[in-house]
């Protein structure tokens, strides 16, 4: 290969790369090209620490992804069985107490400190925890989704423990990691 070839070779490949960005862009994919874009981190502040956190916010990010999707998923899981079999008023009507009392607690406190308004949903300011609570205080109504009260209670438990490192920025151990994802199979079999 002459000089002319390898420039032709790499401004092909360039022009390839820029394309296949803009694939993925457009269809929201991941074609797992090793391209990893660090334009969306906030390049004022983010360099500014240690590399050994930023690597350890790397390792930790896909825990904490995963743990969002499913809290959120909890969330509109038991808002739409909810609000099927108690209508408008789900949330008086199927929330424990002592779970909607935090819960004003929860808003009441966000609204003092002056910042922004997380959500317009009350179900949002509840804890992981209080999610297991309402799921169990309405087993009725959820006992055709999970397959075992005591498998739900055993899972819950463990995912509220397991939460603890990654909503608390503590990097996790090797072993809780293979459990993390070991609860996660077992959440998903549960509903099975």
């Amino acid at each position: 290969m002459n000089d002319e070839e390898i420039k032709l070779f790499a401004m092909s490949h360039q022009m390839l790369e820029s394309e296949l960005d803009k694939v993925e862009d457009q269809f929201k994919l991941d074609l797992c090209r090793g391209n990893e874009q660090e334009t969306t981190k906030d390049e004022q502040y983010y360099p500014q620490f240690g590399e050994a956190i930023r690597a350890e916010a790397a390792s930790m990010a896909k825990h904490y992804e995963i743990f969002y999707c499913l809290e959120k998923s909890i969330r509109d899981l038991i808002r739409g069985k909810l609000s099927a079999e108690k209508g408008t008023d789900w949330w008086n009507q199927g929330v424990p107490v002592t779970v909607k009392n935090n819960v004003e607690g929860n808003i009441k406190r966000e609204l003092d400190s002056g910042v922004t308004q997380r959500s317009t949903e009350k179900i949002d300011y509840t804890t992981f925890g209080e999610l297991g609570e309402i799921v169990r205080s309405n087993w009725q109504i959820f006992s055709d989704t999970f397959n075992s009260q005591k498998a739900f209670d055993k899972i819950m438990t463990s995912l509220n423990i397991l939460r603890g490192p990654i909503a608390h920025c503590c990097p996790l151990a090797e072993d809780e990691v293979a459990r993390l994802r070991l609860t996660l199979k077992d959440w998903f079999r549960l509903m099975e």
